[in-house]
């Protein structure tokens, strides 16, 4: 199959462009600058110029597509709002070009968030206030109506992994190193899922293969892991004191990441595991800290 994907340089994008093609697809990446491009090229796929902004180059690529894997997103937490309505619009187009065709168009969601204070699960419906680009997602799904295979991957707010990874645990890592204490917040008992970026990939493809049109799938290895245990780890790889803080000084201890860390988020993929025969098998996210992926640098 044809398969465009958007993020197709970025840390999940690249590992999904290398699992597709070794399934045998054809990929198509979105590159928005020159850098993307060559990432792009390097994994052995196609490249189309464009970006997320640039509705009619994402017209014209998912023409020459079949299906469409969108995992491009503007991550600027100071722009949630507008990130989600330029994240709508790319739908929107994917939505027009492949209407009536049954191909595949799978968009990437998050398990943050999804059901405080118990284990989240597929079957859960989250509060669209908890971020704006849940209502993409319910948007998509609906898309099966419209002869869509529509499918919505939730990842684990850590997908992690060798090199590369700039996210919570690169940015958890970071504060440690700048401030010289790895800290976790309260008795740091909240719960956070995780999963290695090529389980993350090798479930992307599953999903473009297998998956009936309004799945909603889990690319989570592990469910939950308590706050204090990945502060600890980090602490010991990076030689620095593991200590506890009030919550209410998260944000001038931790700057953005503050107000997720202190969350209780832990989620399972038990029925994304039984619908696709999906086997996480790579390191788990301790093994990658101790490994010394993560050196706050």
């Amino acid at each position: 199959m044809r398969i465009l994907v958007t993020g197709a340089s970025g840390w999940i994008g690249s590992a999904s462009v290398t699992e597709l093609i070794a399934a045998g697809h054809h990929v198509i990446g979105l590159a928005r600058n020159d850098a993307a491009a060559t990432r792009i090229k390097a994994l052995g796929a196609e490249v189309t110029h464009g970006s997320l902004d640039d509705l009619d180059s994402l017209r014209a690529a998912a023409a020459r597509a079949e299906g469409v894997v969108h995992l491009g997103y503007k991550h600027d937490f100071s722009q949630m709002a507008d990130a989600a309505r330029t994240d709508r619009a790319a739908i929107d187009t994917f939505a027009e070009v492949l209407q009536g065709t049954r191909g595949p168009l799978l968009i990437a969601s998050g398990t943050l968030g999804l059901a405080p204070g118990r284990i989240g699960t597929e079957a859960d419906v989250p509060d669209p206030a908890v971020h704006p680009r849940v209502g993409n997602a319910a948007y998509t799904l609906g898309l099966a109506d419209r002869g869509i295979r529509s499918l919505v991957v939730r990842f684990a707010p850590t997908v992690h992994g060798a090199g590369g990874d700039h996210g919570f645990v690169a940015t958890l890592a970071k504060t440690a190193r700048t401030q010289g204490v790895s800290a976790y917040l309260g008795t740091g008992q909240n719960r956070w899922s995780a999963v290695h970026r090529l389980d993350a990939a090798k479930l992307v493809r599953l999903a473009i293969d297998k998956a009936a049109p309004g799945s909603i799938l889990h690319a989570v290895a592990e469910e939950a892991i308590t706050a204090h245990t990945i502060a600890t780890a980090l602490g010991q790889q990076l030689a620095v004191p593991v200590q506890s803080i009030p919550s209410d000084l998260a944000a001038a201890h931790f700057g953005w990441i503050g107000m997720f860390f202190g969350a209780d988020a832990p989620a399972s993929s038990a029925q994304t595991r039984e619908l696709l025969g999906w086997k996480p098998q790579h390191p788990t996210l301790l093994e990658d800290i101790a490994a010394g992926h993560y050196p706050g640098t």
